[in-house]
């Protein structure tokens, strides 16, 4: 698989819409070229009933010949109708700044969410992008249009990680439709100070959705490649810590282990999807995931 992607990976790139919207079509063409694309809704296509025009569908999906007759908007359905909305929910909390090998999490999530968006729109569903922390709230809600695409990678770019998680599993209620068919991704770097987080991804999930949650580490983080003694800082609190890395390694890589396992067999509990995701790696299966679980939404 290709991976000419990553010299792109530069700030001024990632923080461009342009330079956003470039990475995005290169990683989708570089892996999943080749790969067939599932049926979408379209003109000549046998269909088995019109339903009324809702905000957000594909303008042209629409039929004017029945606008013509009726004086209404209707949209064409096929047998099996495709299109989903699949939305993005993101940890916006100061943690996302930790930075590895010249790219953030939260940049590292700008190109992951764009690449996503990128192929869920090529198959004609709707894209939605929702960040928040305890400061702020960014809400895009799903729709069709290419130029919501565009919108998508500005709002991803205007989003400012500070703050923590909000402790009121309440603030992310809104986030998410129980009533139709979603794909969620929830992105984050799982860091937690109590279960402030878990708690709002496990009430996610519905009969009518698919969840998967992307777990962001970099390497040092999952590694542990420390030398020396060092003096860490929690991102959020503040709280500095110093260390012996030489001393430190195995009883963190333990627990690391162990919080990993606990967070698996929570979302499985819940029938969530799990992924880890580190920041020197490829994003190719996180897109297998998108149409993995996007097939089991039809």
């Amino acid at each position: 698989m290709k991976q000419d992607y990553r010299q792109l990976l530069k700030p001024e790139v990632i923080n461009s819409v342009s330079g956003l919207s470039l990475i995005a079509r290169v990683i989708v063409d570089g892996y999943l070229s080749g790969l067939n694309h599932s049926r979408r809704l379209g003109p000549g296509m046998e269909f088995s009933q019109y339903r009324g025009y809702e905000p957000g569908d594909d303008m042209r999906l629409l039929d004017w010949k029945m606008l013509a007759r009726s004086g209404r908007y209707y949209i064409k359905q096929s047998e099996v109708e495709t299109n989903i909305s699949v939305k993005f929910i993101l940890d916006a909390s100061n943690s996302m700044q930790h930075r590895e090998d010249g790219i953030s999490k939260i940049e590292y999530t700008r190109v992951l969410v764009a690449s996503l968006a990128w192929l869920a729109q090529n198959q004609g569903d709707a894209v939605g992008l929702f960040a928040l922390n305890d400061r702020e709230l960014h809400a895009l809600f799903p729709r069709v249009q290419k130029k919501h695409f565009n919108r998508l990678l500005q709002e991803l770019i205007n989003i400012k990680t500070e703050g923590k998680w909000p402790k009121d599993p309440k603030a992310a209620e809104k986030l998410h439709d129980r009533g139709h068919k979603e794909l969620i991704f929830f992105i984050s770097d799982l860091h937690e100070e109590t279960s402030e987080l878990t708690n709002v991804i496990t009430k996610l999930k519905t009969p009518r959705n698919e969840v998967v949650v992307l777990h962001l580490l970099g390497k040092n983080e999952v590694e542990f490649n420390h030398k020396g003694s060092l003096t860490f800082e929690d991102l959020e609190t503040g709280a500095r810590m110093e260390v012996d890395a030489k001393e430190a390694r195995s009883k963190y890589l333990e627990a690391l282990e162990k919080s990993i396992k606990t967070t698996k067999e929570i979302m499985l509990a819940n029938a969530i999807s799990y992924q880890l995701l580190r920041l020197d790696e490829p994003i190719g299966e996180a897109l297998q995931l998108l149409l993995k679980k996007r097939n089991n939404l039809m």
